[in-house]
């Protein structure tokens, strides 16, 4: 079929990859294709058509091509939906804040709270990131919205401090795309200052795939944002990425925080158990603090505390929570209290 072989020759073409500045780069792409007159009858229809197969295309692993089908028609109608309401999602202030705290271990005292995104929509009810964070993503949309959050942390920890309470350590995560954004310094020094939020407790969280695409350039990248009044870095989700250690020691990073997927089986996993046991020991031997996320059991606090981790997040303490539960957690919470357990909903 002649429509298949042109599909293939574009694939193929833009895999040959493409010099810039000295180096290759590569992308890939995701086709659609719509036919006339057996899926639609005018231009717009078969457009329309062609964009829901090129995001089953992208469902399917991405760099291949798939036929419009009816009756995938209404799963991505659906997402289609989605992200037109996402679009107008910030302007009608349908984007809200929780709030994980971030807890000494030992102490059981808060020393952070991490900022995750919820969109309050307006049929489907309170949707997590997993619904749209990976739509934000590929329309560019992220980028506006990670401001978004930024800003919005930091207008709570001025709020907190203006309310009395002490400063504490506020994360946001910085998706891939805002990682590369040309305008990402700039939008740090602009939102600090305009939230009058205090720098040096700002943290930002990177992932290891993110520094890792090009490390010479994260390297120096960190340092400038380290610069802007000593904003904070941790690196999320460690050990699913493949950091280079040769790179890790140069990185200006505060905290190291161990993915979850290795917390879920310790202690009764050994190798799992010996993965988190030597992270702690590398991230200290750095200088580094240790965050283990995710931590629901007892037995997953008392490994942790056994093995030197200095802080911990999940469900074993709290859930995210609006702000308002978040200041209540705070102002109820004194140093050297047990770990406080809400029951997980």
């Amino acid at each position: 079929m002649v429509i298949v072989g042109v599909a293939q020759k574009l694939i193929a073409a833009l895999a040959q990859g493409f010099p810039l500045a000295g180096k290759e780069y590569h992308v890939s792409a995701s086709i659609g294709v719509s036919t006339y007159p057996d899926d639609a009858q005018d231009a717009q229809e078969l457009l329309k058509n062609a964009d829901i197969a090129m995001y089953r295309a992208k469902e399917q692993g991405r760099n291949t091509f798939q036929f419009y089908a009816a009756q995938h028609n209404i799963h991505t109608v659906e997402r289609l939906t989605l992200e037109s309401g996402l679009r107008r999602a910030l302007e009608r202030g349908q984007l809200v804040l929780h709030y994980q705290p971030q807890v000494a271990l030992g102490s059981g005292r808060i020393v952070g709270f991490e900022a995750l995104v919820r969109w309050q929509h307006p049929e489907l009810g309170l949707l997590p990131p997993a619904s749209f964070i990976a739509i934000a993503e590929e329309t560019g949309l992220i980028v506006p919205i990670g401001q978004w959050v930024m800003h919005a942390a930091c207008a709570t920890q001025r709020a907190w401090r203006e309310a009395g309470l002490a400063p504490l350590r506020m994360s946001v995560n910085l998706s891939p795309r805002q990682f590369l954004h040309s305008g990402l310094i700039d939008d740090i020094a602009g939102l600090v200052r305009a939230s009058a939020a205090d720098a040096a407790f700002l943290e930002l969280e990177i992932t290891e795939g993110m520094v890792m695409q090009d490390p010479e350039r994260a390297v120096s990248l960190l340092r400038e944002v380290r610069n802007i009044g000593g904003v904070r870095i941790a690196i999320d989700d460690f050990g699913t990425g493949h950091s280079s250690l040769a790179y890790l020691k140069r990185f200006p990073v505060d905290n190291l925080k161990i993915d979850r997927s290795f917390i879920a089986d310790i202690p009764a996993d050994r190798g799992d158990a010996a993965i988190t046991q030597a992270i702690i020991a590398m991230a200290h031997s750095l200088e580094m603090k240790v965050i283990a996320e995710g931590v629901e059991t007892q037995a997953q606090y008392d490994f942790l505390v056994a093995q030197g981790c200095d802080e911990y997040q999940g469900y074993f303490f709290s859930k995210p929570v609006p702000e308002a539960q978040a200041r209540e957690l705070l102002q109820a919470r004194a140093p050297g209290e047990a770990p406080l357990r809400l029951t997980r909903r």
